[in-house]
């Protein structure tokens, strides 16, 4: 298990305390200590640019430098202060934000502008164990998911036809088509033979992709059976590609179905459609922008 970048505290200032180290090099010796597996070593930030472990070291080093126990050096290393040296000196069980607080330091870099201060990340129901960064992707996270569900909400109560413009929308905003609006018109109109419209996977119209688009309630899901129409349809029109949305979600008998026929028949439930609004901007629109930046190692070295 990862542990938490406050219980990494008193081992990254254990780590530069006789002499300068790399973070590179006190990562791996901590990882080591810590007896990490390779899957705990390779674990990833949701953002997929930085090592959990690696991300929670750095915060725990940038923490004990605000509080003045290291000082940064040249060549992406750190090492101990006077102040530091002292602190270990008492052999401490652990270091933590409370145990920084003493110093006035990091008092004043938690009271400043932007900084949220101990006591309200409790008041917030904040994870204490957690790195900043890292709440503020799990905030986003349930941000996203509160309005995924709203999303979806919404698409169900909406029209037929409302439906049937959603997934148009969201075809031409996902790439479909280029920029025609004629190319995923046939969507909702033709309900021909199993199959609700086509739409251009290219500019030209040179290869198509056929869809089938059901609004349903959350509790009636998708069979077996309606997978078998579907492919049913395609092979009339002797078409390769399916996308087959719904409002509600599949059965694992659908699911199956759609495997064994072996097919390209791709399947989207109402949270991947849901995520798929969120993420090409249908049925919502961006509030605000946060650039969440961070220290590029390679600049100082």
């Amino acid at each position: 298990m990862i542990p938490d970048y406050q219980s990494l505290m008193l081992p990254v200032l254990q780590e530069g305390a006789e002499e300068e180290i790399s973070t590179r090099d006190a990562i791996e010796n901590l990882a080591s200590k810590y007896g990490l597996s390779e899957e705990d070593r390779e674990q990833m930030l949701p953002s997929g640019k930085q090592r959990t472990f690696d991300n929670r070291v750095n915060w725990a080093k940038g923490y004990l430098k605000q509080a003045g126990l290291v000082r940064y050096t040249d060549r992406g290393a750190y090492v101990a202060t006077d102040e530091g040296r002292k602190v270990l000196a008492t052999n401490p069980e652990r270091i933590d934000n409370k145990f920084l607080k003493q110093y006035e330091a990091f008092q004043e870099f938690q009271n400043r502008k932007g900084t949220q201060s101990e006591k309200e990340e409790t008041q917030d129901g904040v994870d204490d164990a957690i790195t900043p960064d890292e709440a503020l992707r799990a905030a986003h996270r349930k941000i996203n998911a509160s309005l995924a569900a709203d999303l979806l909400g919404r698409v169900r109560e909406a029209s037929p036809q409302f439906f049937e413009e959603l997934i148009v929308e969201l075809l031409l905003a996902m790439g479909y088509g280029g920029t025609s609006e004629d190319a995923a018109r046939a969507l909702g109109q033709s309900g021909d033979n199993g199959v609700d419209g086509v739409v251009d996977q290219d500019p030209l119209g040179v290869d198509q992709v056929y869809v089938q688009a059901k609004r349903y309630a959350e509790t009636n899901k998708i069979g077996s059976g309606d997978i078998r129409d579907f492919f049913g349809a395609l092979n009339l029109k002797k078409a390769q590609k399916g996308i087959f949305f719904t409002t509600s979600s599949f059965s694992p008998a659908a699911v199956q179905t759609a495997k064994d026929l072996g097919m390209r028949i791709v399947l989207i439930d109402g949270a991947q459609l849901a995520k798929l609004m969120i993420k090409y901007g249908v049925g919502c629109r961006e509030e605000e922008v946060i650039r969440l930046m961070g220290i590029d190692e390679e600049y100082f070295d």
